[in-house]
Parts: C-alpha cells; structure tokens; sequence
C-alpha cells in the first residue's frame, strides 16, 4: 500500500516550514513529471512516501500517532 505525506506530517518530523513546503513541492513536480497532472493542484497537499524519501535520499521514520 503506497502511503501519502502532508507538509504537516514533515514538519511534526522536524523539519523547519519552509523545508517541508519545498519537499512537497519538489515531490508535486515529479510526480507531473511521472505523468500525473492533478499534482498542479495548488490545493493539493499529500504526495507519496516514497517519492519524498527519494527527494530525501532516506527512509522517514514515522510513527503511527494516530493508533495509540
């Protein structure tokens, strides 16, 4: 199952704002790249795990906040 992350999921990752705004940005264009238009979407906020990880050059670790 291919799992989606929000700029908020980076930040609460640690990273500053900005950083995490430029990571899902970057990630939106590759995904246009990828053939996947609806990525333009300014409102469009989740992009794929494994393509922020490839931006990053490392896996994220994250724990499940939501199940206790």
């Amino acid at each position: 199952m291919n799992s989606f992350i929000s700029k908020e999921e980076l930040i609460a990752c640690g990273y500053p704002k900005h950083t995490a705004q430029n990571i899902i940005r970057q990630a939106k264009d590759i995904m246009v790249q990828k053939g996947y238009p609806f990525y333009m979407n300014k409102r469009l906020g989740r992009v794929p795990k494994d393509v922020v990880e490839s931006i990053l050059g490392s896996e994220l670790d994250m724990e499940e906040k939501q199940h206790g």
